[in-house]
């Protein structure tokens, strides 16, 4: 039999047979012995393989779907929540809020948003943010959608090519969004009216855009606002449109009765800016973009043409100057030349007395070519010169009554041939014209002087006089009564007695009267046989020499 040969070499001969030793029995065969094969996972390791590679999965496509991580300062972060609140624009969400944390010197809060991949082009320099959230303005309640989904972050696609990440949030949402077409404009005015952000822009009384901003100017002269006009309104904006305040009520009182003008009722309580073209005008080529015009106080300032360079005038009055305000008219002959800028009072020195100066500025060039010509010279001596003809010639300021109800004046001037001499006179760089007192002061000061003349009659020395005289009368009137009447009274019954008796002699039936008409009965027949005779003489004249025809001489 042979033997086997182990792993560790041929077995030994003389092991004890049935030993426990490392021999086998003799009956047994020799076990075989195969390398063992590599080891397999279990199936159940494949679970969590799978998950994580879904992690991964998802954790690359989150990441590769992530947009740019922008900062947006806000004055406060009420309603916002990290997480939750959302970034939309047109209501789409493009964003989320991630953190919200405090500046560092406390004033504003930081806002951490977290942009999708699609909204990577929003992250420019022009994009604007505001929190949309309720909000009650003048132009109207906005926001309310947001009541019950909670606020959120609206965005206002901008069109730079330069990136941003940090940006400062609106407080209100802007009246115009970059998406709209139209043009916007700069209008300057001397104030603000009842306008605000959101109001009405018209054009021929129809709604054509808004109000977008306003600011006061950095002299604090005035005031300069935004308008936006949609397309495709426009294109009736020209290099030549004059612009007005059309806010609240116009109600005015002329020679054609009671005129009132609104754009609409909504002006009432908003306010609204109106343009137009003069009438006397065509249409100019269509304003730029952010032209600038100039904002009248209403549309009859606005459609006058314009007033060029005004002339600083001053004039004395010495008079009360109460109901005179500035911004009174300066009036000639129905015409509006300026208005009223200052009022004040001055002692003069020369005089010793107290005068009442009333600064104007006045508009040559309303009174036409002639005008501008005239007073409105560039050179200084020929507008003196111009002045002084005028002044020669009795131009005069004067105060007058405007308004009966109010009582309230205005400066007019106009020509008064009567007025005494005066000239021109230079005070700083105004021009100092003479005046005269208004018609009612001149009704004033001569009352004034009769009452002056009427105080100096001796009215108790005439009193005396006058009761003495009466006393006298008194006398008089008692003597006739006592001494005069009864004289008088025989005297007057001798005349009724004489009177009686011619009566009776003038009576019809009386001799006299029988006596007196025969007398002139005779007298008629004497008178007709002269008349006869007379006539004969005129037709026989000879017969004065040779006698009546028919008798003998």
């Amino acid at each position: 039999m042979t033997s086997a040969q182990g792993p560790n070499g041929p077995d030994r001969k003389d092991a004890p047979p049935g030993g426990t030793g490392g021999g086998l029995p003799p009956d047994l065969p020799e076990p075989v012995i195969e390398p063992r094969s590599r080891w397999l996972p279990s199936l159940v390791w494949l679970i969590p393989l799978v998950a994580a590679l879904i992690g991964v999965i998802l954790v690359v496509k989150t990441v590769s779907g992530r947009g740019p991580t922008v900062t947006i300062s806000f004055v406060s972060a009420e309603g916002l929540e990290p997480g939750k609140t959302k970034v939309k624009f047109k209501d789409v969400d493009i964003g989320t809020v991630k953190n919200i944390t405090l500046s560092k010197d406390h004033a504003r809060v930081l806002v951490d948003v977290q942009l999708t991949k699609e909204a990577t082009d929003f992250a420019v320099k022009d994009t604007r943010f505001w929190i949309v959230r309720p909000r009650v303005a003048a132009s109207g309640v906005t926001g309310l959608s947001t009541l019950l989904s909670g606020a959120y972050i609206g965005v206002d696609a901008g069109k730079s090519t330069e990136d941003q990440t940090h940006f400062v949030g609106l407080e209100t949402p802007p009246a115009v969004t970059g998406d709209q077409k139209g043009h916007t404009f700069t209008l300057h005015g001397d104030s603000l009216g009842s306008l605000d952000i959101g109001s009405p822009v018209y054009y021929r009384r129809v709604q054509v855009g808004q109000v977008t901003a306003f600011s006061l100017d950095k002299d604090g002269t005035g005031v300069t606002m935004q308008v936006f006009v949609n397309a495709p309104y426009d294109q009736y904006v020209g290099s030549n449109s004059r612009w007005w305040h059309a806010s609240g009520v116009d109600l005015r009182l002329d020679s054609s009765g009671f005129t009132l003008n609104t754009q609409s009722l909504a002006t009432v309580v908003l306010g609204g800016i109106a343009f137009q073209t003069p009438l006397n005008q065509q249409s100019g080529p269509q304003a730029k973009d952010n032209a600038s015009f100039r904002l009248a106080s209403d549309q009859a300032d606005a459609i006058r043409d314009p007033d060029g360079p005004a002339v600083h005038v001053v004039m004395n009055f010495n008079q009360s100057l109460r109901g005179l305000s500035v911004g009174a008219p300066v009036d000639f002959r129905g015409i509006v030349l300026g208005q009223v800028t200052g009022i004040g009072v001055r002692y003069d020195k020369s005089s010793h007395a107290l005068l009442m100066p009333v600064t104007i500025d006045l508009y040559p060039d309303r009174l036409g070519r002639c005008g501008a010509d005239g007073v409105g010279n560039e050179t200084e001596q020929e507008r003196r010169d111009t002045l002084d003809l005028l002044v020669k010639r009795g131009l005069r300021g004067q105060l007058r009554t405007g308004n009966l109800l109010t009582s309230q004046l205005y400066v007019a001037l106009d020509f008064f041939p009567k007025a005494g001499q005066a000239k021109v006179t230079m005070n700083g760089d105004k021009i100092e014209l003479p005046t005269v007192p208004n018609t009612l002061d001149e009704l004033q000061l001569q009352i004034a002087d009769i009452a002056r003349k009427i105080d100096k009659i001796p009215f108790d020395k005439i009193g005396t006089n006058l009761n003495g005289s009466l006393k006298n009368t008194n006398a008089l009137f008692d003597k006739l009564d006592k001494e005069v009447l009864p004289e008088m009274r025989d005297t007057l019954g001798q005349a009724k007695k004489t009177f009686g008796a011619a009566q009776a002699t003038l009576q019809s039936d009386s001799p006299i009267q029988s006596d007196t008409r025969q007398a002139m009965q005779e007298l008629t027949r004497t008178l007709q046989s002269l008349n006869a005779l007379a006539d004969y003489l005129e037709r026989h004249p000879e017969s004065l020499l040779r006698g009546k025809q028919g008798e003998k001489p």
